[in-house]
């Protein structure tokens, strides 16, 4: 029986998550039983959640247990299949976690039609993060023609998309990401109207001439500083999705109660609306999003970018390096050849 590889949460991290914390396992790849198929990762999504995933304190979901495999989406081929619904061969949308092989029931895989688009996309641009920017701009920020739409990580997997289709929508798109590179492709390649280095001690300054009518949605997956500099700019009514707060994840518990006061008066006086959201909160709009994202992809409105490492040994690093903003674009591993 041929051996598998899986990567395993060894201890919860205090802070930053370092490599001890994650260790690597080898096992005996199992056989499907009846009803079941046997999953062959192709290709492992990194995303910021993952680290709230690590720690044990309360959240919309269930902390991955110590010794469990760290969780995540996969597009995974099926090797062998005793399911009526799924053939060998049939590529799939699954979360098989970050392991090379993994054993499925059927329920929650969706095939994937590598003719659409490159299967990557399935955890990218037409997957999750694709969902996330789609439902979160679209259905809480509601960008009109002609309004500013402001977005942090914007040359991230979430970011990117965002500002893309805020543009589509006939809105201003201002980007703020890490980084000269960063900030290039952004303006340059994606067609954002400016992109602001958040590096950048003028970062208040500049971002309010590149705003002169103010902001009235500000797309929130950073936190920090960022919000800092976006806070006096917010309109009247201007709409606040909130999808993340990469900034943070490594200081759960602390607080920053100094800021509660001034952020609960504007919200008041200008009428603010901030709304946090899952994505999966948003489950029925899938076939739309699917339906809008993938046309846009296939008329070139809709570009993306991927951050590739090699193999499962290096998802550790790279998810290391995900949170410090080390990935340009959307960070994938690949696990696996597409067909084996």
């Amino acid at each position: 029986m041929s051996q598998g590889k899986r990567v395993v949460l060894a201890s919860r991290p205090v802070g930053e998550p370092k490599a001890s914390d994650f260790r690597i396992e080898e096992y005996a790849v199992p056989a499907p039983g009846p009803g079941e198929v046997l999953l062959r990762t192709i290709w492992l999504s990194l995303d910021p959640y993952m680290r709230g995933r690590m720690s044990e304190g309360p959240s919309y979901a269930q902390p991955v247990p110590v010794n469990g495999v760290m969780e995540g989406g996969t597009v995974s081929e099926v090797a062998a299949s005793n399911n009526p619904a799924f053939t060998k061969g049939d590529i799939v949308l699954s979360r098989a976690g970050w392991q090379t092989h993994a054993i499925s029931n059927g329920q929650g895989l969706a095939k994937v039609d590598p003719k659409i688009a490159p299967i990557s996309t399935a955890v990218g641009v037409l997957g999750m993060p694709g969902m996330t920017a789609y439902t979160g701009l679209l259905d809480i920020g509601k960008p009109q023609p002609g309004e500013t739409v402001v977005v942090a990580a914007a040359s991230g997997a979430v970011g990117s998309a965002v500002g893309q289709i805020a543009k589509i929508k006939g809105a201003r798109a201002i980007g703020i990401a890490g980084g000269k590179d960063k900030c290039a492709y952004v303006k340059n390649e994606l067609g954002f109207d400016d992109c602001l280095d958040h590096r950048d001690p003028d970062l208040a300054a500049k971002l309010k001439a590149a705003c002169p009518k103010g902001i009235d949605v500000y797309f929130e997956n950073v936190g920090g500083k960022v919000f800092e500099a976006v806070f006096p700019l917010l309109n009247a009514f201007a709409r606040i999705p909130v999808c993340g707060l990469i900034s943070e994840y490594n200081n759960f518990g602390e607080t920053n109660p100094k800021w509660a006061g001034a952020l609960m008066r504007a919200v008041l006086v200008k009428r603010l609306t901030i709304r946090g959201f899952i994505v999966s909160d948003f489950a029925a709009r899938h076939g739309d999003f699917l339906r809008d994202m993938s046309g846009w992809f296939r008329e070139g409105k809709l570009k993306h970018r991927e951050f590739i490492t090699e193999g499962l040994d290096s998802a550790p690093g790279a998810f290391m390096g995900l949170l410090k903003g080390a990935n340009f674009g959307k960070q994938l591993v690949r696990v696996g050849p597409d067909r084996a």
